[in-house]
């Protein structure tokens, strides 16, 4: 739901609850990465069909968040989970702040990114966190000054095959795990897609970002006391 109504968050809403529920991060970030293969292949589709997508913009973001998002998935299996759990827990707080933040930034209109630099350390990041690829990668591009539609369906191609990447790291160290967690995340995915409509309609964007940034927040400062007592 609130990936529908916002256009990002899925991964870091998803991963936070399952930490806050006791799944370790491999497991958890593997869990929402194989249900995400799905969301972003049609999203990703969607785009393209209705020429929504810079290919050269999506190629330059594609193969480093790829190579980023391998990296990662790598990481965090081989981190022992008692080191891993509180880096994550962080990492997924700052991405919280990073939504908050959101509420009052301005477009900054200059387009020197470094899309390379950009997908790698979004592709890394989306790993580690079990999410951030659109909040990190979508929200620069586009305050950068970037056309916010091109954009948005560009970052989308391209996270289909970084959230593939990380999926198949993840099933070739742990095999297909917590399978019920896979399915219960489609599940719920495909049931909240209209009820997020009807949110986008009714709520207001800034109140909707308010509530998802203080969520993740307060899940997260939990799970990180849990991990460090």
């Amino acid at each position: 739901m609130i990936d529908g109504a916002l256009g990002m968050a899925y991964g870091v809403t998803s991963n936070s609850v399952l930490l806050a529920m006791g799944i370790p991060s491999a497991p958890a970030s593997a869990s929402v990465h194989t249900a995400e293969i799905f969301t972003t292949l049609t999203s990703g589709v969607s785009h393209l069909k209705f020429k929504n997508v810079d290919k050269r913009l999506c190629k330059r973001l594609l193969i480093p968040g790829v190579i980023g998002g391998f990296l990662g998935a790598c990481c965090l299996v081989l981190v022992p989970v008692t080191l891993i759990k509180p880096i994550v827990s962080l990492y997924l707080i700052i991405m919280g702040l990073f939504i908050l933040r959101k509420l009052f930034a301005t477009t900054n209109h200059r387009k020197d990114t470094n899309e390379i630099i950009l997908g790698g350390a979004g592709g890394f990041l989306d790993a580690i966190g079990g999410g951030g690829w659109g909040p990190i990668v979508t929200s620069t591009l586009v305050a950068r000054g970037n056309n916010p539609r091109i954009t948005i369906g560009s970052v989308n191609l391209a996270e289909f095959f970084v959230t593939l990447s990380e999926a198949l790291t993840f099933f070739a160290f742990l095999g297909i795990v917590h399978l019920e967690i896979i399915i219960g995340l489609i599940i719920g995915g495909v049931l909240a897609a209209p009820l997020a409509a009807y949110t986008c309609k009714k709520l207001h964007l800034k109140v909707l970002m308010a509530i998802v940034g203080v969520a993740i927040i307060i899940l997260n400062i939990r799970t990180l006391y849990l991990a460090l007592i």
